[in-house]
């Protein structure tokens, strides 16, 4: 039953969202390399983001995270994501480093330029497929 509950998760979470996209965008006739890209891109975006902002947090091991043993309290902030130290004195230090950071706004960067690809892509594109217009005769 277990197996049947995960299975059925990573579908409607995974899956769904990403045939959904697949298929919005080839109905929107976007070129497939911008297609793969943007999701490639956006499911990264959307797992360095959740790795930055939990990365202090205690939940499975509590001895793995930053702020065990230096009497400091772990705080997340989602957007922009990371992840901090509550020092007894108040002052927040961050647990994250300046190379996943990177990793996760050129991740964003990426999906979020890539719509603007597609439609450049797709005004590029030769139109031989359609029939040329011949123009019609005034009366």
């Amino acid at each position: 039953m277990k197996t049947l509950i995960v299975l059925t998760a990573v579908f409607v979470v995974f899956v769904m969202p990403t045939s959904l996209v697949w298929l919005l965008g080839r109905r929107a006739k976007m070129p497939d390399w911008t297609l793969i890209v943007f999701l490639l891109a956006g499911w990264l975006t959307v797992f360095a983001g959740c790795f930055l902002s939990q990365r202090a947090q205690p939940t499975l091991f509590p001895e793995t995270s930053p702020c065990h043993g230096i009497d400091a309290a772990p705080v997340s902030q989602y957007f922009p994501p990371d992840s901090f130290c509550r020092h007894a004195d108040g002052e927040l230090r961050t647990v994250n480093g300046p190379d996943s950071k990177f990793v996760f706004w050129t991740a964003a960067g990426t999906t979020l330029a890539m719509p603007v690809a597609a439609v450049l892509a797709r005004r590029r594109r030769p139109t031989s497929s359609r029939a040329p217009r011949t123009p019609t005769p005034h009366l």
